[in-house]
């Protein structure tokens, strides 16, 4: 188990045990870097990143679950994948298991990173997964058992479902690197020899949508759906592309969002999760921390904790943002909303 100290905080917590946590009095660590005027109407010069759980081995996928009745208004769940297991962080509460094995049911060892990745909701407030060690895109129904949405494309396994975003005619498009396969590309049970982007239509179609990025991952709409954004985690051609949905649901000819290379105030790195707000601005997990980039790809800003951050998502009423930072559960308030949320 990893752990970060600074003269802040010193964390480890275990993960397969609730912990109590009824304070609202988190502790903080990191900072905002401001690069652009922008920045300050989307985020305070006075937020704070604030730890709310650790002692994870790798945590990825967060989603906001609502709840009525709940005086917090909801709960968010998330993947620690090197564990195979779904964990649920809610403020009053604290952390606890809330699904295993959540990416790999199988009985032989399945390498480091057997567990579930992207999470996201459907329509009906239903889990959907993407599964490593299973190699599919699942989904909890409402009566508590799990059902395959996809796990193949002509007739071959996918090589590990990375991220997803959902539209909201229920089309799901995700990402399938080779990150969750044991030897990666070199694994024998590979049987797709191209890291794809794919689209799952409600009939259970399985399309392939673009097969010429090295390793896709991190996936996110525009708020009028009419892009998709897709990270790439190659180093070697660390760009966000941006593709045009056409009038089919079919993905067109992708475009150059941001390159990472071309800024010389953030490392040369590829990108991981991503998020888009309500406004298009996208929130991108890329070189130290979270890239803030406005809808015409212009940085921003950057949203650093310290650690590498995987993923983001929108919780409570919209404007906080949960980051999964290596061991942590982060968060950190907006002033703007995320995309699709009132």
């Amino acid at each position: 188990m990893r752990t970060f100290m600074t003269a802040v905080i010193v964390f480890t917590f275990l993960i397969s045990t609730s912990q109590a946590q009824n304070t609202l009095n988190f502790p903080t660590l990191g900072h905002v870097d401001r690069f652009d005027a922008a920045l300050d109407s989307l985020i305070a010069a006075d937020a704070r990143i604030e730890v709310l759980c650790g002692g994870f081995e790798w945590a990825e996928g967060p989603v906001w679950v609502p709840e009525t009745g709940n005086k917090f208004g909801g709960y968010v769940l998330f993947s620690d994948i090197p564990h195979n297991a779904v964990m649920k962080w809610q403020e009053g509460t604290g952390v606890s298991v809330f699904l295993k094995p959540a990416g790999y049911t199988g009985i032989v060892n399945y390498g480091k990173e057997p567990g579930s990745n992207g999470l996201a909701l459907d329509a009906s407030g239903q889990l959907v997964s993407c599964e490593h060690g299973d190699r599919r895109i699942s989904v909890v129904t409402r009566e508590g058992g799990k059902m395959t949405l996809a796990d193949r494309w002509e007739g071959k396994r996918f090589n590990s479902p990375n991220d997803l975003a959902i539209r909201t005619n229920g089309d799901i498009f995700f990402t399938d690197p080779i990150y969750g396969l044991p030897q990666h590309a070199n694994d024998p049970r590979r049987e797709i020899d191209f890291c794809g982007v794919y689209r799952v239509e409600k009939n259970g179609r399985v399309t392939l949508q673009c097969q010429d990025i090295s390793r896709p991952n991190g996936i996110g709409f525009s708020p009028d759906e009419k892009t998709l954004y897709v990270a790439n985690s190659d180093g070697n051609d660390p760009v966000w592309r941006a593709f045009p949905v056409q009038d089919d649901g079919n993905l067109g000819t992708a475009t150059i969002f941001f390159d990472s290379s071309k800024d010389d105030r953030i490392p040369n790195g590829g990108g991981d999760g991503l998020k888009v707000d309500q406004q298009g601005n996208i929130f991108a997990t890329g070189p130290g921390g979270v890239l803030v980039l406005s809808p015409q790809g212009k940085l921003l800003g950057r949203i650093v904790t310290g650690e590498n951050i995987a993923n983001v998502a929108w919780g409570n009423d919209g404007s906080t943002l949960y980051l999964t930072s290596d061991m942590y559960l982060c968060r950190i308030a907006t002033k703007t909303k995320g995309a699709g949320l009132k």
